[in-house]
């Protein structure tokens, strides 16, 4: 048995692990192990006698992944974007940016769930983390849109779907872990998240206000605010704004001269300015505790998950699976086109049983490398690529479309996260009353994923900017 037949075998292992329930850092630390094993001892030629070595060589390989990869620099981004938006919670915007998003687009119909979306979208670019988002305003939004007559199915699935736009709009834990996967310009992923998020809540938004409008019964407008109070509005949500810019300016300097830093100081800064903020609006030591712990929680959560599928990647690299996937994908006689658009299906379907990082980590080390060789390679130029863009550039526009998908599988029964975080917030919303309310936004996502394909330039605007 080759080496590619013992990679297609441990990797259905893995994925019997995963459907049958082990969580995904465990299936994969132990599949790659079992793998490395498996390979060593292959080649050996399978003498009894030297099983005890090939196992020794092999938790030495598994046994250096978790250091050497998990002290990288770029990792420090994780928590610090992660703490920014519990501290956020804690300092009182999250309510103060939903004030003044109802305040000013309320009055259109179903203008207070827009507002939540668009809330949403705010409070995502201060928070890294979806299930927060999705968790925080399950308590500040559904309350407000059932008092004025909202279908309750419909504002659950409203603040589920808002809640998906922070896995793109950066700071973005799942960014991040895709540029480390990738080994890709952390900056400008960040960068590139920022036009297609925006560009994301504008079609849920257009999509809430047709339904509203076709639906009078689902999302009734609020009017009654004054331009006094809209404008009385606004200051709150200022720490916000600030924290984007500063984010921006460490990530891509706007003003034309060098970056300010780096994009790991650039969320340390973001997340003291928000602390300020959080102490200035009275948060107590037991709410500092609860943010700190939260933190460390998601962010141990985070990193196990890495630890266990980079040493399933190390076992990745030695059965070369990546490298036969590619040039399968490669001699494929179909249209380089047409399989980007299967592998993003493929996604979707995936995303009904995995969550989004154990998911991304797991395929991106095969295709990544099949999308890249679609598209030429590596250091292809745009002139000379299949999809009209530079290897860099490719990486970029994939790794956009790969998060969306994420997103889209945070709604996606059976697993869909966000909407068994709504459901549990809200204990008189069962789990399928918000997967109801879930399923228009599936064609919003749909959209939006397809004029992502159809025009990159949405994509990848910002990161040409920073050249």
């Amino acid at each position: 048995m080759d080496t590619i037949d013992i990679g297609l075998w441990v990797t259905a292992g893995l994925l019997v692990l995963v459907v049958t329930g082990m969580r995904v850092a465990f299936a994969a630390g132990l599949a790659g192990l079992v793998g490395l094993v498996w390979i060593f001892w292959a080649k050996f030629g399978y003498d009894p006698d030297r099983f005890g070595k090939a196992l020794t060589v092999a938790v030495k390989t598994a046994g250096q992944v978790p250091h050497s990869k998990v002290a990288a620099h770029t990792l420090s981004l994780i928590p610090t974007f992660i703490l920014i938006g519990y501290l956020a919670y804690y300092a009182g915007l999250t309510r103060a940016l939903f004030e003044a998003a109802k305040r000013w687009v309320a009055w259109v119909p179903g203008g207070l769930a827009v507002s939540t979306v668009f809330a949403t979208a705010g409070f995502a670019a201060v928070s890294g983390a979806s299930v927060a988002t999705s968790a925080v305003f399950a308590r500040i939004a559904i309350p407000e849109m059932l008092k004025v007559g909202y279908n309750k199915q419909f504002a659950a699935g409203v603040v589920a779907a808002g809640g998906t736009l922070a896995s793109l709009i950066p700071p973005s834990a799942i960014l991040v872990i895709y540029a480390i996967i990738v080994e890709q310009d952390v900056g400008k992923l960040l960068l590139a998240g920022f036009i297609p998020g925006a560009f994301s809540a504008v079609i849920y938004g257009l999509l809430i206000v047709g339904i509203a409008v076709f639906f009078k019964n689902v999302g009734p407008p609020v009017k009654g605010f004054t331009w006094k109070q809209r404008f009385a509005s606004l200051p709150g949500a200022f720490p916000i704004v600030a924290v984007i810019l500063i984010i921006i300016c460490f990530v891509y300097n706007p003003f034309g001269e060098r970056a300010w830093g780096t994009p790991t100081e650039g969320g340390a800064i973001g997340a003291f300015i928000v602390f300020c903020f959080a102490l200035f609006h009275g948060m107590r030591w037991t709410e500092l505790k609860s943010a700190l712990l939260e933190t460390a929680k998601l962010t141990a959560m985070i990193f196990s998950i890495i630890w266990g599928v980079l040493i399933y990647v190390r076992f990745l690299g030695f059965a070369d699976l990546p490298g036969a996937f590619s040039d399968w994908i490669t001699s494929l006689e179909m249209s380089p086109m047409l399989i980007l658009i299967c592998i993003l299906l493929a996604y979707a379907v995936l995303g009904m049983f995995m969550d989004a990082i154990g998911m991304l980590l797991l395929t991106l080390p095969v295709v990544y490398p099949a999308v890249m060789a679609l598209n030429g390679g590596e250091a292809v130029s745009a002139a000379e690529s299949t999809f009209g863009m530079s290897g860099p550039m490719c990486a970029i526009w994939f790794g956009i479309l790969v998060v969306k998908m994420a997103e889209f599988c945070l709604i996606t029964p059976p697993i869909g996260l966000n909407c068994f975080v709504v459901a549990g917030v809200r204990p008189d919303l069962s789990v399928q009353d918000v997967f109801k309310g879930v399923t228009p936004f599936f064609i919003a996502d749909g959209v939006t994923i397809a004029l992502l394909v159809a025009f990159p330039g949405i994509v990848l605007y910002l990161p040409s900017l920073a050249g």
